[in-house]
Parts: C-alpha cells; sequence; structure tokens
C-alpha cells in the first residue's frame, strides 16, 4: 500500500464527496480517483479493497465534523444551562450545514451498514462511541439532564438534521410559529433538556 498520507486523505475526502453525490452504489475507486483527479488506479494503491476504503472514510467523517476544540472551549465559558445544550445544538446543525457532503455520506454510510455487516459492526461501533463520548461530555461539563437527556436529544437532533440536509421543506411550517431549523432547535432543546 502507498504511504503518502496527504494523498490517502485526499482519496478519502474524494470518496465522502463520491458517497454523498452518488451514494454507496457509485463508490467505485474509478469515481474516487476522478474525483480526486489522480490517475486511474491511484486509489487502489491507497485502499487494499471498498471495504477498507469505508472503513477510512468512517474514520475521516468523525474527524471532519467533529466540534472544534476552540469552539467548545469558549462555550464552556458560559453556564452550564439549557441556553448552554442550546448553543451546541446550533454549532452541530451549523457544522453540519457547512459540511452538508460529509454529513450526507455519513448519512450513506448508515445505509451501507444495512447491508454489510462487517461496515455495521465497525459502523456501529464508531456511532456508539460517539454517543457515549457524548455522555460523558454532557456529564463532566455539569451540563442539565442525565444520559437519558442525550440520547433523546441525539435522536431528535439526527431526525432535524436528516429533514433539514435532505427534505428541508417538509419542515417549513411544521409547527406553527416556529422557523426551520433554527426555531426547531430550540424548541427540541427546551422540550428534552431540563431547566436547572
Amino acid at each position: 500500500m502507498a504511504g503518502n498520507p496527504e494523498r490517502r486523505a485526499a482519496l478519502v475526502d474524494a470518496g465522502i464527496a463520491v458517497l454523498a453525490r452518488e451514494g454507496a452504489r457509485g463508490l467505485t475507486f474509478r469515481a474516487v480517483d476522478g474525483e480526486a483527479g489522480v490517475p486511474t488506479g491511484t486509489a487502489s494503491n491507497y485502499f487494499t479493497n471498498r471495504d477498507d476504503l469505508l472503513r477510512q472514510i468512517d474514520a475521516r467523517l468523525h474527524l471532519r465534523l467533529a466540534p472544534d476544540p476552540e469552539v467548545v472551549e469558549k462555550l464552556l465559558r458560559g453556564a452550564r444551562d439549557r441556553s448552554l445544550v442550546m448553543a451546541f445544538m446550533r454549532d452541530l446543525m451549523d457544522r453540519a450545514t457547512r459540511d452538508r457532503a460529509g454529513y450526507l455520506a455519513l448519512l450513506e454510510m448508515r445505509l451501507e451498514a444495512t447491508r454489510r455487516p462487517e461496515l455495521r459492526a465497525s459502523f456501529t461501533r464508531s456511532v456508539r462511541g460517539d454517543l457515549e463520548q457524548g455522555m460523558a461530555f454532557h456529564r463532566e461539563s455539569g451540563l442539565p439532564g442525565g444520559d437519558d437527556t442525550v440520547t433523546v436529544l441525539y435522536l431528535a437532533m439526527l431526525g432535524l438534521l436528516l429533514e433539514h440536509l435532505t427534505l428541508p421543506g417538509v419542515l417549513d411550517g411544521a409547527l406553527e410559529g416556529v422557523s426551520a431549523p433554527e426555531g426547531l432547535i430550540e424548541r427540541i432543546v427546551t422540550t428534552i433538556v431540563p431547566d436547572e
């Protein structure tokens, strides 16, 4: 396998773009090479097979979509209350909107995991790890609510992100007087997170 880490990262990012645009069926080494603007056959020098590429896309997506540590540090200067949770959910929406391709690729990975048992096992571990990390962060930061709050918040935000990034018109006017997605974030947080 080729060892140029910058080239590997560029190929993985190209794979993310292909996955977001074409879906899992369109994710071929040839498509990745074309997206990355490299000679045909380059991706096959960096990934042993398609499963290897998918595993590396999974790892890269979790890095690309992770919160910026500087933003987290700045937000944590505020009071540890419901408004801080709302600020974190707004940051989540902003990150997913800015890296729409990354988030859509993450959704495609979920679909592909339903068809590939090996991917399902590894992807389940990585997503579960993210959820557990979110629970630990919530507890350690002294935010209101516990693990149940984080789990329900995760599920609600996952649904909001799915609709906002794929069919945003579905949410327009869904709740009277509530804008999508900003007002829906506020409604989700005020409904789920206790006011302590």
